[in-house]
């Protein structure tokens, strides 16, 4: 019996590694420097939607990586990009270090130029692409709907939030936003508001607060802090989300 349990483990495992996609390492221009990144692609024949999406201040490491194929096996061309230039922290100490040293400017360039990366791939539509990123990541995509004004959609997993109205106005793309209830960071009241914000203006905003996580609670890397059961729902919001605003 156990040698069967075995087999059908063996099995499961097989498939979900058929599965998942495989990254594929990416240069483009921004600016004047050339930036890399990697591409993951849908099984299939397109056109797909497509997303940016946006690693935490950790860097560009596994854990993102598996968001972005993930994210692909659900029928999305999603650019990982890499803001630290290969750079991947170890320590929270580190990941600060790095993350003081990202000039603003040249993130949202680089996140600029890989809108435009997606949009110049033939198997994309261009109309359907949006921005997805975690923690610090969050914040960025959040940057993009702001600097983006054809961006369809954008995900903010406990990201920081903008505040200027004028700016706020800009946004056309559907928000989806993920946060913690404890976040000392980022706080219940500060993501109210925002949610307020653009529901004045008119904009499509999806706010859900999950009132026992704090930050990062989806990453299981966060031994402290994880929530495997929000993690689980909040993915699920993502997946119906990005469905009915970039597949539609």
């Amino acid at each position: 019996m156990q040698r069967i349990f075995a087999l059908v483990f063996a099995l499961l495992l097989a498939a979900a590694s058929c599965l998942a996609a495989d990254g594929k390492p990416v240069s483009y221009k921004s600016g004047d420097e050339t930036v890399q990144g990697l591409l993951y692609t849908p099984s299939g024949k397109g056109p797909f939607p497509a997303l940016v999406a946006i690693h935490e201040y950790w860097g560009l490491n596994d854990w993102v990586k598996q968001q972005a194929s993930k994210l692909a096996d659900q029928g999305y061309v999603t650019l990982a990009v890499d803001l630290y230039r290969g750079k991947v922290a170890t320590t929270p100490e580190m990941a600060h270090e790095i993350m003081r040293g990202v000039p603003e400017d040249r993130a949202k360039r680089d996140l600029h130029a890989a809108v435009e990366f997606l949009k110049a791939q033939p198997n994309v539509k261009k109309d359907r692409i949006g921005s997805i990123g975690w923690c610090m990541g969050g914040g960025y995509a959040l940057d993009v709907a702001l600097q983006e004004p054809d961006l369809a959609a954008s995900v903010i997993n406990y990201g920081h939030l903008a505040t200027d109205p004028e700016a706020l106005k800009k946004i056309n793309a559907s928000i989806l936003g993920i946060f913690g209830g404890q976040d000392h960071g980022i706080t219940p009241g500060d993501v109210h508001r925002f949610e307020q914000d653009l529901k004045q203006f008119g904009k499509k905003v999806d706010i859900k607060i999950y009132d026992n996580a704090g930050h990062a609670f989806e990453n299981p890397n966060n031994k402290d802090g994880y929530r495997a059961d929000d993690a689980a729902d909040a993915w699920k919001r993502t997946v119906e989300f990005l469905a009915m605003t970039l597949k539609k």
